[in-house]
């Protein structure tokens, strides 16, 4: 018998499955919509499970915002400390999530190197509360504008793949598929997507 996965609940358990789940992005134009994507199951497209409002929606830029299937927020992603980041080789991307009052409360950063666009210039996330004993808990290996990179953990696991296969990339740019392990949650991983997607000038940025 196998043995069970660690759940690893960052922003709710809700979204840890205890097996692996096939996600489908689906990139919202501009001119329609405003921008941001939205997140399937990819065995029922119609099913909603996230969404993600770009700053095209939401008018102010490097702002995010994260819901459920039901349009409900889970996370809002921000840019933080620009004047403070001129001196910085990182700018810091913050995820918090809402209590039921409304407040905020921080959840994961995302530092994002300068010479991002660099390929196979690391970035690393470090979670509230952390999750190893290093100053970073996550990593993402790889160049996500080629929809070829991974979300691995300290330790060298992968807990997130993202990725299209090639008739994905022929039939259509703005889909393709994520892969999230057993146990890690699926709205963190999508929240970090998120901020990728507007760091690279994807869908999500105005």
């Amino acid at each position: 018998m196998g043995t069970k996965a660690k759940t690893m609940p960052i922003i709710s358990k809700t979204y840890c499955s205890s097996s692996q789940v096939v996600l489908v992005v689906r990139r919202r134009p501009h001119v329609i919509s405003g921008g941001g994507f939205v997140v399937t199951n990819c065995s029922d497209h119609q099913k909603v499970i996230f969404r993600v409002d770009g700053c095209g929606i939401l008018g102010t830029k490097e702002e995010l915002l994260l819901r459920d299937g039901n349009g409900d927020a889970l996370l809002l992603i921000r840019r933080k400390g620009r004047m403070v980041e001129a001196l910085s080789i990182y700018k810091n991307w913050n995820g918090y999530t809402f209590d039921y009052e409304g407040s905020q409360k921080l959840v994961f950063c995302l530092k994002e190197p300068n010479s991002c666009l660099v390929k196979n210039n690391p970035m690393r996330i470090s979670t509230e509360p952390r999750v190893s004993n290093k100053d970073w808990d996550f990593e993402i290996k790889g160049y996500f504008p080629d929809k070829n990179c991974s979300i691995i953990d300290t330790k060298g696991n992968v807990v997130a793949q993202i990725g299209a296969s090639v008739q994905e990339l022929m039939a259509s740019k703005d889909l393709y598929n994520v892969v999230v392990k057993p146990g890690i949650d699926q709205a963190f991983v999508f929240g970090v997507i998120a901020t990728l997607d507007y760091i690279f000038g994807e869908s999500t940025r105005c």
